[in-house]
């Protein structure tokens, strides 16, 4: 199957994280001591792949990635879409190949899927808990370096939208460049002056809303505001531009939240704090 998520390569991806678990580059390094020592060259496996937990399926093809990687005449077959919501129990996978290279390979790929069905698990519960709200779940910036692309792709296969994917696609002037700039209005406007199309303006005060927008803020960020103070701004702003609240947005307040009337709730937890799915792999030897 074609998997591809833009700005992410996925084979240099396989590649390093195979590389770091063989230890390459290590003295001694750069094999399997134990699947080497203790498995037969010619031994082959069949194995299933299943959840222990009830997840949003997420990472089946950066799996299939890893497995192919080592073994390119794998039999694999995916048995769940990416986004599929399944009870504890469920099978996921099912492959057989040479017993060496499924080895080698099943840490990576199991950690790969235990942590972005984990995030994709926690996403669709925000996104349950908003009920029937105009509001959208948005992530945020908070993610594993090295792992933005994967973890922005998990909570939008849990039903969220992505924020910025980085420092690169829209302004967000928060506080620390309010206190340099001296006020949000001077902020504001120097960025729209550069040029900037995509102006994401923080406030923690209902006097920095007309400020802020009258220098050409194209989004409010709302910031730690509980949800009679979010009306007020909602009510301020009057539709003029989108208004998103952020800041300690919990699973058991973030349905009174989006019924302030905000555009968006951003919670940085989804990809920050997500346990790990508790997904296994069963190898059985032919």
């Amino acid at each position: 199957m074609t998997f591809a998520i833009p700005g992410f390569d996925l084979a240099a991806f396989v590649a390093a994280t195979l590389a770091e678990d063989l230890g390459e580059g290590w003295p001694g390094g750069g094999h399997d001591v134990t699947s080497e020592s203790v498995i037969p060259a010619d031994a082959r496996f069949a194995g299933v792949m299943d959840s222990r937990d009830a997840i949003v399926v997420c990472g089946l093809p950066l799996a299939e990635a890893f497995f192919r990687a080592l073994d390119p005449a794998a039999e694999i077959t995916i048995l769940h879409p990416e986004g599929a919501v399944v009870p504890a129990g469920t099978e996921l996978m099912r492959l057989t190949g040479k017993a060496r290279a499924l080895l080698t390979a099943e840490r990576s790929a199991l950690n790969t899927v235990q942590h972005l069905s984990g995030i994709a698990a926690m996403t669709r519960e925000y996104v349950d808990a908003m009920g029937q709200t105009k509001a959208i779940l948005l992530d945020t910036r908070k993610t594993i370096p090295g792992l933005r692309h994967l973890e922005k792709y998990a909570t939008r296969t849990g039903g969220a939208q992505n924020h910025r994917l980085g420092l690169w696609d829209a302004a967000m002037i928060k506080d620390n460049h309010v206190a340099v700039a001296g006020g949000v209005g001077p902020a504001v406007a120097r960025a729209k002056a550069a040029g900037v199309a995509r102006i994401i303006c923080e406030v923690d005060r209902l006097d920095q809303i007309e400020p802020a927008l009258a220098a050409g803020a194209t989004h409010l960020l709302l910031d730690n505001m509980w949800p009679d103070m979010l009306r007020a701004a909602v009510t301020l702003v009057a539709g003029r531009v989108p208004c998103e609240a952020s800041g300690g947005v919990r699973l058991d307040t973030i349905a009174a939240i989006a019924a302030s009337g905000v555009d968006y709730v951003s919670v940085g937890r989804l990809t920050q704090s997500a346990p790990a799915a508790d997904i296994g792999l069963d190898f059985t030897a032919l």
